[in-house]
Formats: structure tokens, C-alpha cells, sequence
């Protein structure tokens, strides 16, 4: 009866026959010849045909529902088979944005590579509600990212912290009445700008300046209404951004100021373009994370990993 039940589940998550048969590398006929024989054990149709995207009949949902449970199931035993063939095997997929892909990753997976060669290391770019939604399916492992992923369905073990910044663009005239606010790249990158003898930049001066923000449902987003709040005003925002990395590029081309991280500002080149002021400490500090499915068997892969990313913290 569940013989096959990835035809069908490859089906339920792409909403069409034609979709599923080009994933699972088949021919639709040969896929709904496939899907006919399982209904035709079950004695039910699982797809309303009527609809489209088409829908999962009453008895469709639970036939998914099962085969999630079986499909975890099969997942635990083959992480639990790895652990206990000392990790000859195994495979960890972690999801973020680009900019913690770019620059925050790729350091820890060389040396869990270099230590565990025969893990298999996937990384998944994508907004934080698509990742979160993979993480909840069990698409992925992992996910690395701000707490705007807690939830009661995830784990959390702890990274990297950063802190917020003001990124302006240089050519603005407000910058030659705030020179003794504004930080070098050398301040920010050895963290010297966080001490108390740099004050943090009255953010009102900025109040009638052009932003751009992430979207609402970036951490960040939220983060930058709250300073600018705190400081008296409304921000005006001028674009809205999908990644950091972007509107950091955007504010150098003198359009609008932007609010970003100190990583950024370690990690991608400064060619004197934006200027940067701090901010108040204890109002931008940030903890980068990583996220878990709570419950699930933590195969021993996992474990060395987010072991080992403690240490790089």
C-alpha cells in the first residue's frame, strides 16, 4: 500500500502530476499509471482530478500523514545506522540566507569536511518562512538565523553574535556634521567600536533620510522600526530588500541609508563608499543561531557539527 508512496507524496507537495513526474525524472503516464495502481490497492482515489492545483481527498490526507510518519521513521533509523557505523555515512543539510552562506559558513564546513569526510554537507538558500517550513518537514536539518525562527516546534544552539549598525552613503552632506560618531572599518571589524569610549550616533539626525529595510518578516525589519521608534520618528522607507548583502550595495550607490549587521562589515569589502555609526549596544545586539526540529533523533553527524560550531564561536 505505500510501495511507490514518494510518487504520491512528490505529487501532494508539487500540486501537479506534470511537476511531480519531471522531479522524480519519469513520464507521466508512467507516474499516473503508478499513482492508479495505488488507489486501486486502497480502494479510494487520493487526488480530487476536479481541482487545480489538484487536492488531496479526505483519505489522501491520511494516507500523507502516514507516510510522513513512515518517511521519519526511515530517517531515523538510516541516521541511527550512520551513528552506528561510526559516521562512515550520514548527511546534514543546513538552510540560511546568503549573506551567513557566504561568509559565516563556509569556514565551519571545511573543518567538520576535513574531520568527518564522509558526511555529506547540502546548504539551502531561502527566505526564513520557506526554510522554517522545510525544517518543520524535515527537508533539512538545520537552520541558521536570527531568533524571528524561534518556535515552539525548534531547538536552538547558539553561534555567533553581532551587533546592528547605520550604514550611510558617504557623499551625503549630513556626514560632515556627525564625523565624530562614525567608526572605520578597522574599529568594526576587531569589534574596538563596541567599547564605551565610541558613542553611539544620535539616530534622530537621520530622521529625514530615505531607508531601506528587509521585509516584515526579517528580524531586522522589526529591529530597525524599534531603534528608529526609540529615537522619535517614523522611518521613511524608500525600498524594501529581500537580503542584507543587497541594500548594503544599494546604500553604497548614495540612495538610501540602510541598518546592517557588523559582520557584513567584517566579511564583504569596504571600498569607501558607506559610512558606518554605531549604535546603541545594547539595543542591536544579535544572536545567530542555529535551529532544530525538537523531538527528532539527533544523529551523531549533527551533534559533532553543532559541537564543532561551538567552538567557533
Amino acid at each position: 500500500m505505500f510501495r511507490g508512496k514518494q510518487y504520491i507524496y512528490e505529487i501532494y507537495k508539487t500540486g501537479s502530476f506534470s511537476a511531480a513526474a519531471k522531479n522524480l525524472y519519469i513520464s507521466q503516464p508512467a507516474l499516473s499509471n503508478s499513482v492508479h495502481r495505488i488507489e486501486e490497492r486502497i480502494g479510494s482515489p487520493l487526488f480530487d482530478r476536479s481541482t487545480s492545483p489538484i487536492q488531496l481527498t479526505d483519505i489522501g490526507k491520511r494516507y500523507i500523514d502516514t507516510c510522513e510518519k513512515i518517511m521519519s521513521a526511515e530517517e531515523e533509523f538510516s541516521h541511527f545506522l550512520a551513528d552506528e557505523q561510526n559516521m562512515k555515512t550520514g548527511e546534514i543539510t543546513v538552510g540560511s540566507n546568503a549573506m551567513y552562506i557566504s561568509y559565516l559558513l563556509p569556514s565551519l564546513l571545511s573543518a567538520f569536511k576535513v574531520r568527518h569526510p564522509a558526511v555529506e554537507l547540502y546548504i539551502v538558500e531561502g527566505t526564513i518562512s520557506a526554510l522554517q517550513d522545510q525544517l518543520t518537514s524535515g527537508d533539512i536539518d538545520l537552520i541558521l538565523g536570527m531568533r524571528d525562527i524561534a518556535s515552539p516546534q525548534f531547538e536552538s544552539s547558539p553561534f555567533h553574535d553581532e551587533h546592528v549598525i547605520l550604514a550611510v552613503p558617504a557623499d551625503w552632506t549630513i556626514n560632515r556634521e556627525l564625523m565624530r560618531w562614525q567608526q572605520s572599518p578597522d574599529n568594526i571589524i576587531s569589534g574596538r567600536y563596541l567599547l564605551k569610549q565610541f558613542p553611539s550616533v544620535p539616530l534622530e539626525r537621520f530622521s529625514d533620510c530615505p531607508f531601506i529595510l528587509l521585509p516584515q518578516d526579517n528580524d531586522f525589519h522589526a529591529l530597525a522600526l524599534d531603534l528608529c521608534r526609540n529615537a522619535g520618528f517614523v522611518p521613511h522607507i524608500a525600498l524594501t530588500l529581500d537580503q542584507q548583502l543587497t541594500a548594503y550595495n544599494v546604500a553604497g550607490e548614495g540612495l538610501c541609508a540602510t541598518f546592517i549587521s557588523d559582520t557584513l562589515v567584517r566579511y564583504a569589502p569596504s571600498d569607501g563608499r558607506i559610512i558606518y555609526y554605531k549604535l546603541d549596544p545594547d539595543l542591536t545586539r544579535r544572536e545567530v543561531s542555529f535551529y532544530y526540529k525538537k523531538n527528532r533523533y539527533i544523529p551523531r553527524a549533527m551533534r559533532e557539527f553543532l559541537t564543532m560550531a561551538k567552538t567557533q564561536a
